[in-house]
């Protein structure tokens, strides 16, 4: 479901994929070719969600900013896991962001960035770029090399294509 709240209106180019169980609500603005899937909330009612061309949000993530504070900035080519909770933070260009994982205010993950599935990145911390954090509080376990950022992108492309396939469906 895509609706209007308090006189915001979503902008979804025709490029992209909105499944029609997710839900985009308020200030929302997609980038070209990116994509939101099953059941995904992107909850742009208390601040500002942008989320980048290329990118996608996978199925049952959540996206919502925090009031009057932190709105919600994911770049381009961003891959956001099944699951996954980004509050009110940025997400800098080709960051993979793992199953489950949960972003929290005011956080800021660095270009080209992996954050490991089940992580959990504390409010106000600042991840470098081309980093590969894990844990609970995530902590940057190493640097990411070029095979790494390649993975990143892979998964971006993969979903740039389920994109296309769906546009075919509807």
């Amino acid at each position: 479901m895509i609706r209007s709240y308090q006189g915001f209106t979503p902008v979804i180019p025709p490029t992209c994929y909105v499944d029609p169980s997710a839900q985009i609500v308020g200030d929302v603005i997609l980038g070209e070719h990116s994509s939101v899937w099953m059941n995904a909330v992107v909850r742009g009612d208390v601040n500002s969600i942008r989320i980048g061309a290329k990118s996608n949000v996978q199925d049952c993530a959540v996206l919502h900013g925090m009031r009057h504070l932190y709105p919600v900035h994911i770049g381009e080519m961003v891959t956001i896991g099944h699951n996954a909770t980004v509050h009110g933070c940025v997400i800098e260009d080709a960051v993979l962001i793992g199953i489950g994982a949960v972003i929290l205010n005011d956080a800021r993950i660095g270009e080209g960035s992996i954050v490991a599935a089940g992580a959990v990145i504390p409010e106000h911390t600042v991840i470098p770029p081309r980093s590969l954090v894990a844990g609970v509080p995530g902590k940057v376990r190493r640097q990411l090399a070029d095979a790494d950022r390649e993975l990143i992108l892979t998964y971006a492309r993969n979903y740039l294509d389920y994109v296309a396939s769906y546009l075919k469906e509807t």
